[in-house]
């Protein structure tokens, strides 16, 4: 069975590429282009400085002459780090190859200055900028210092090592059993009260609280022991 495979492909290879057959260099200037083209389109949005490589087109294929090569992106190809890009050729001579392409994105990364322990603050001397390749790195990458400041690693980050989102947490504002002050305004009004924090909250996040009547109401918990009711 193995061998029958092998020489299957050989002869499907043969009819691609009979013997001595090359892509004349326009067409394969063509190809090119519209494989750069597509690639300078799909990642003009992209952050950082973006850099590509077009890899090497299998020159031995036979291919009919096409007016217009189409470039395309394969459906659940990503142009990030390795990947290929379809170009094709529609018509009663249609044809489709695939193109090896490497996508760079070169921007400036977050990485801890020194060990970092958990439940510590991140400040500012904790933390250095240095270049990365984003595709070479998790998603969750931290590209700017400030949406690190003032939270904490989920576990220790050695020195060195680039910070990620979801290794971060936020400090708590609002500490279980703390008082607090709950503040409620609308139309006309604005009131404020003294309670007791039912559970811990970060920034922006929901806290219940127990207040002087005995109630019990949820708020958006604020730097300075501050809970809003909306």
């Amino acid at each position: 069975m193995k061998l029958r495979s092998m020489l299957l492909l050989s002869l499907l290879f043969a009819a691609a590429a009979p013997c001595g057959a090359t892509m004349e260099p326009q067409q394969l200037a063509q190809i090119q282009q519209a494989v750069e083209d597509l690639l300078r389109q799909q990642t003009a949005g992209l952050p950082g400085r973006v850099s590509y490589t077009v890899g090497a087109i299998e020159s031995r294929l036979s291919l009919a002459q096409c007016p217009a090569a189409e470039a395309f992106i394969p459906a659940g190809v990503r142009l990030w780090g390795n990947a290929n890009i379809g170009v094709r050729c529609n018509g009663s001579n249609a044809w489709t190859i695939y193109v090896p392409v490497t996508v760079r994105i070169s921007t400036g990364i977050v990485i801890a200055a020194r060990a970092l322990t958990q439940a510590r603050p991140i400040e500012a001397a904790d933390m250095l900028i240095q270049e990365g390749d984003l595709t070479q790195l998790p998603a969750s990458v931290v590209t700017d210092p400030a949406l690190a400041l003032g939270r904490s690693v989920t576990h220790n980050v050695a020195a060195g090592q680039p910070l990620r989102q979801d290794l971060l947490r936020s400090q708590p504002v609002v500490q279980q059993g703390q008082s607090v002050t709950v503040r409620s305004q609308g139309a006309g009004f604005k009131v404020s009260t003294e309670g007791k924090a039912l559970t811990t909250a970060a920034e922006g996040q929901v806290t219940q609280v127990r207040i002087a009547s005995g109630q019990t109401v949820s708020g958006i918990a604020h730097a300075g022991a501050i809970v809003d009711i909306q």
